[in-house]
């Protein structure tokens, strides 16, 4: 049974990752790198990549809001709430960087919150090793999509590839950390379907 202060919580999360700037304990990475100059072309791409990171970022508060909501056993919910935590810094290491960028955040962020939070509810409904492995699992995908975005990046872009590079870090510890709790292995479909989903995600809010 969803206890209702929960979903106060999660209501409160929500208009604060979509609504306020988030806010990160840990030093910016990258933020005592000198700011090379970058041509128009590079910034474009610089700052389109960092909005993808953004929007993933969203999607995994609502995620892991979602899944907390749901989850049965109370140390599954603590696993997943410090992961959140981790993950509002990534929220605002990538906020900062695109407005560094002169760019904009994603106009379809309430869309993308929403559709995690709901994946994120039935995750946590399937029960515990379930719900850790889907963790565990969006947390490998992420971590592989972080890796082909520093591949992408302007060499020179010296402060978005730090932030990326420490993202990709905290990913794989998330993805342990889940494992090591119970974590079960998602079958293949599933992984699929996770990968086609989060292409049409990135694609879109590359643009939009």
């Amino acid at each position: 049974m969803i206890n209702f202060d929960k979903l106060i919580i999660g209501f409160d999360s929500a208009l604060r990752t979509l609504l306020v700037p988030a806010q990160t304990i840990r030093k910016t990475p990258g933020s005592d790198s000198f700011e090379n100059e970058l041509t128009n072309t590079e910034k474009e791409l610089s700052t389109a990549l960092m909005r993808v990171n953004h929007v993933g970022e969203v999607c995994a508060q609502a995620l892991y809001q979602g899944q907390s909501l749901t989850a049965r056993n109370e140390e599954v919910q603590k696993t997943l709430m410090k992961a959140a935590r981790e993950e509002t810094e990534h929220l605002a290491w990538t906020e900062q960087r695109i407005n560094e960028l002169g760019g904009r955040k994603s106009f379809l962020n309430p869309l993308w919150y929403g559709g995690s939070f709901a994946i994120g509810c039935v995750a946590g409904l399937l029960g515990d090793k379930w719900n850790l492995g889907f963790l565990a699992e969006t947390e490998r995908q992420v971590e592989e999509h972080l890796s082909g975005h520093l591949q992408r990046l302007p060499v020179n872009d010296e402060k978005s590839r730090a932030i990326v590079m420490q993202m990709k870090i905290d990913e794989a510890s998330h993805a342990t950390m889940a494992l090591s709790h119970g974590g079960a292995e998602l079958p293949i479909p599933i992984k699929a379907a996770m990968k086609f989903s989060s292409k049409i995600m990135t694609q879109t809010a590359y643009w939009v």
